[in-house]
């Protein structure tokens, strides 16, 4: 879903004779009187960038005095309506709503809050604060500090601040700070947090890679080892969600799609997310590592897993 036309691998891309009018007369055509034209609706939706899907949205309202995505919600049912209204939204307007479920009511998405925060660029975290605090009229923040506690919230509320370096690997640096985590961690008795969020949170993602390098020249163990010996729960899932996307972004994100279809009951939401996010940035990369890792196609598992429009939605949406 994300923006990136020099991104390698996206499957959804723009269309190039894209017509505006043309697609929202199709659009409204489909669900005017009983009953809806599901299939009408994926031929449009899966087929267009997110930039054009905002085009259609405003085009339609101009046109029929109704919200595109108020229609679809009111026409289209079950995991199917969620999928393609996360396709009608922003980047981060669907990130912040995903963000917003995930505090909402009893308990909290832990999960959901690791997977977007630790993952994001600065950038992206400083919009979905935005467009949280516009929609839903509430501090971002503050709800963070409501659902969460101890370190992991002040990982969490380190990332909101979307203050990350930018910029390339310093390789003397990498080693002092190889050494520093090694010296907050593994080479004490108890652990010294507030330097893995220092340095986890803080430093650009191409100089962390050369950190994780040069921690293993100093330590037995990989640094993933070394935070599963020192930390627990949701403050170790925490680093080792941001130190797998900065290994691999594509192998995280075939783990997560792995996870959402694996043994009994499938995680609808967390597919939705990844494909819809990813489908504009490197799915075509993903799905390749998807078989390559788990000797079976993401088309095939998402078959097996998934039913009817939905399952047609997502299909499409990877192209297969």
């Amino acid at each position: 879903m994300a923006s990136a036309p020099t991104a390698p691998g996206p499957t959804v891309l723009p269309v190039s004779d894209f017509d505006v009018d043309k697609d929202t007369e199709i659009l409204h055509k489909a669900m005017k009187g009983i009953g809806c034209d599901e299939q009408a609706i994926i031929d449009i939706i899966a087929y267009r960038s997110n930039e054009q899907r905002q085009k259609l949205r405003t085009k339609y309202k101009t046109s029929f005095g109704k919200d595109l995505v108020d229609v679809l919600k009111s026409e289209l049912k079950s995991d199917f309506k969620d999928a393609v209204v996360s396709l009608m939204l922003t980047p981060d307007h669907f990130d912040a709503k995903c963000l917003r479920k995930a505090m909402k009511g009893a308990g909290t998405d832990d999960s959901t809050l690791i997977e977007i925060l630790c993952t994001r660029t600065s950038q992206q975290i400083k919009m979905i604060k935005d467009t949280f605090g516009t929609e839903y009229k509430r501090n971002f923040e503050g709800d963070i500090k409501s659902e969460t506690s101890g370190d992991y919230e002040k990982v969490l509320i380190g990332l909101c601040a979307g203050n990350r370096d930018e910029g390339p690997a310093d390789p003397n640096k990498a080693k002092e700070d190889a050494k520093a985590l090694y010296d907050a961690g593994e080479g004490k008795l108890g652990t010294d947090e507030a330097v893995f969020q220092r340095l986890l949170v803080g430093k650009s993602h191409e100089h962390l890679k050369a950190v994780f390098d040069e921690y293993e020249t100093i330590s037995d163990n990989t640094l993933e080892e070394a935070i599963k010996s020192e930390m627990s729960f949701n403050l170790k899932n925490c680093y080792l969600t941001i130190i797998s996307y900065i290994r691999d972004p594509q192998a995280y994100y075939v783990n997560l799609l792995y996870k959402a279809m694996k043994g009994l009951g499938t995680d609808e939401d967390r597919l939705i997310r990844v494909i819809v996010y990813r489908s504009e940035w490197d799915l075509e990369i993903i799905k390749e590592a998807y078989k390559t890792t788990h000797k079976v196609s993401l088309a095939d598992a998402i078959r097996s897993d998934t039913s009817g429009n939905f399952r047609k939605l997502l299909l499409t949406l990877i192209r297969k």
